[in-house]
């Protein structure tokens, strides 16, 4: 059984005005909350230090505000260790595109050599974007920067919510990430609800490693009415993210809801537990849901190499989901990540599966097999299940047939 328990920013031309006010915003129950409102340059210059002045000001048991204006982001923010504050973003966050500055200067957070243009965190912290509040990263730039390069170093993430508890984001809109959108990193009992995000490229460049979220060392998230539209996975879930539930979103264009990858570091044990997604629409993705692991020999190192990782996945529920268009099998497995270019051993990894129940599934696909589980020899999957799956082929006819290897413990189909 699955418990989740949610406890429920110039010194130049920009400036700050704090004063006391009861907060209209998410938290209404707080009194006599300290309010700073951040008025924005409009010049274009650099608004980071007067959004950083009012999150000292006011980022403990305060109200922040952001105005329907733009506010240019032009250098890193740091706005970690806050406490029962309101974040009411009503107007426009705008990244700059400064790459030499951002490749420099970006946050690392000790995962897989990966960094942040914001880190955000602390405790009790209400984040609503009221359903128009943007976060631009301006994220074509680095698309065609980049040119597809997987993991390029110091890319930023958009937003990384950093050790943070008891705390809800709801109502904000992401568009043109930088590189991943959203990582929840070494947090607890976050509800992240009718959040918007799309990251397109719109040049021959793709928007490769736009993930929508990621969770890494993370315990009880939900994620309620999302809307991801990107070129890399919806939402994933890495190393150590427990108790996930995934409800109620619409995923279009990228790979789908993924498990991992995982099993990167040689000989360090993580787990992937109690991971539930339900009532979800996929369209044009390239699975409804996916696990990912690397070979159990090391190629490499982080982010583009390693492999020979340890643990395990258990309790995984993909269900109730309805696709259209799928590019590829709507469910999958591959033990077989391993250092770009390089062939794995796809039986060597000692990473194990066990207990993923797929269940009611309908719609399109564009080709045969409903599901391909590639698992390792080395630690064959365990009891899957798929009930209740009506999918038919883009062409009408009725989708068929499973690609199965060192699977033990198949329900509802045959390898």
């Amino acid at each position: 059984m699955r418990f989740f328990t949610l406890v429920l920013f110039a010194l130049s031309v920009s400036s700050v005005t704090c004063n006391y006010s009861e907060p209209q915003g998410p938290n209404p129950g707080a009194k006599d909350k300290k309010t700073c409102t951040i008025k924005p340059s409009l010049d274009g210059s650099d608004d980071t230090p007067a959004i950083l002045k009012a999150f000292d000001s006011c980022g403990k048991n305060g109200r922040i505000v952001f105005i329907n204006e733009t506010y240019h982001v032009n250098t890193v923010m740091n706005t970690t260790g806050l406490e029962n504050v309101d974040i009411d973003l009503y107007g426009t966050l705008l990244w700059s595109t400064n790459i030499t500055y951002w490749l420099k200067a970006s946050l690392f957070f000790g995962y897989q050599n990966q960094s942040s243009a914001w880190w955000l965190g602390g405790s009790n912290i209400h984040f609503n974007g009221h359903g128009s509040g943007t976060l631009d990263g301006n994220g074509q730039v680095w698309y065609d920067f980049v040119k597809g390069a997987s993991n390029y170093p110091h890319r930023p993430h958009a937003l990384t919510i950093w050790n943070t508890r008891d705390s809800v984001f709801t109502g904000l809109k992401f568009v043109q990430s930088q590189m991943w959108t959203i990582t929840v990193f070494k947090s607890e009992n976050i509800l992240m609800q009718d959040v918007y995000i799309n990251s397109t490229s719109h040049s021959g460049s793709p928007a490769r490693n736009t993930d929508g979220v990621d969770t890494i060392y993370s315990n009880n998230i939900h994620f309620d009415r999302m809307t991801i539209i990107n070129g890399d996975d919806s939402i994933s879930t890495k190393a150590n993210s427990t108790n996930i539930l995934i409800t109620n979103s619409t995923f279009i264009n990228g790979l789908g809801v993924a498990l991992g990858s995982i099993g990167q570091y040689e000989g360090v044990y993580e787990i992937l537990e109690n991971i539930t997604a339900r009532d979800i629409i996929c369209v044009k993705t390239l699975h409804a849901g996916y696990v990912k692991t690397w070979t159990g020999e090391r190629v490499g190192y982080p982010p583009n190499g390693g492999g020979g990782g340890l643990g395990y996945a258990k309790n995984i529920t993909f269900s109730n989901f309805t696709v259209s268009a799928l590019r590829g099998s709507p469910f999958a497995i591959s033990q077989c990540t391993t250092f770009s270019g390089s062939a794995g051993d796809c039986n060597s990894s000692e990473f194990q599966l066990q207990d993923i129940l797929i269940e009611d599934i309908r719609g399109t696909i564009n080709a045969d097999p409903v599901a391909s589980f590639q698992c390792s020899g080395a630690a064959p999957c365990r009891d899957i299940s798929m009930l209740g799956v009506e999918l038919d082929l883009v062409n009408g006819e009725v989708a068929s047939g499973w690609k199965c290897s060192n699977l033990v413990g198949a329900v509802g189909f045959n390898c």
